[in-house]
């Protein structure tokens, strides 16, 4: 590759192709968790018990999220060990790891959600914002770590 410390291994050309879909899917997910969540907030607001449907897109893309974030954290590892053999060369590491905690932790409170843990919807929300912006930061320097690579 180049580079004295790089692995011999192929061009992960493929590889990034891979993270740039996931992420693209990653950020179409969280909109729709945002959309979906708004409709189940609004519905228990208004006591309505119409968002049943709701409730299950919304678990379903959550799960679904979570994969997408731990694919990219794979792909993250193996292609910046395999270009560079070691990591730790862009900030891009830590807001990827922060945007894993963050979904992590969503998802553990949405069970508690589910237990009827009074204390989790809060966390849960304020999670998710904190999540929002994780994905800006995380989406910025993947930008500037993908020019390194092309």
């Amino acid at each position: 590759m180049g580079r004295n410390n790089s692995l011999d291994l192929p061009s992960f050309i493929w590889l990034w192709k891979i993270a740039a879909w996931a992420m693209g899917f990653t950020l179409v997910s969280y909109s729709l968790l945002l959309l979906s969540g708004g409709k189940i907030l609004s519905s228990r607001l208004n006591l309505s018990r119409s968002w049943g449907w709701v409730k299950l897109f919304h678990l379903v893309t959550g799960v679904t999220l979570i994969f997408l974030v731990l694919l990219l954290l794979a792909i993250g590892l193996v292609g910046t060990v395999g270009h560079y053999g070691d990591l730790g060369h862009s900030s891009h590491l830590w807001a990827g790891l922060l945007v894993v905690l963050l979904v992590i932790v969503s998802g553990w409170s949405a069970t508690n959600i589910f237990q009827g843990k009074v204390w989790a919807r809060r966390l849960h929300l304020f999670v998710n914002a904190l999540l929002m912006i994780g994905l800006i930061f995380v989406s910025w320097t993947g930008w500037s770590v993908v020019q390194k690579y092309l």
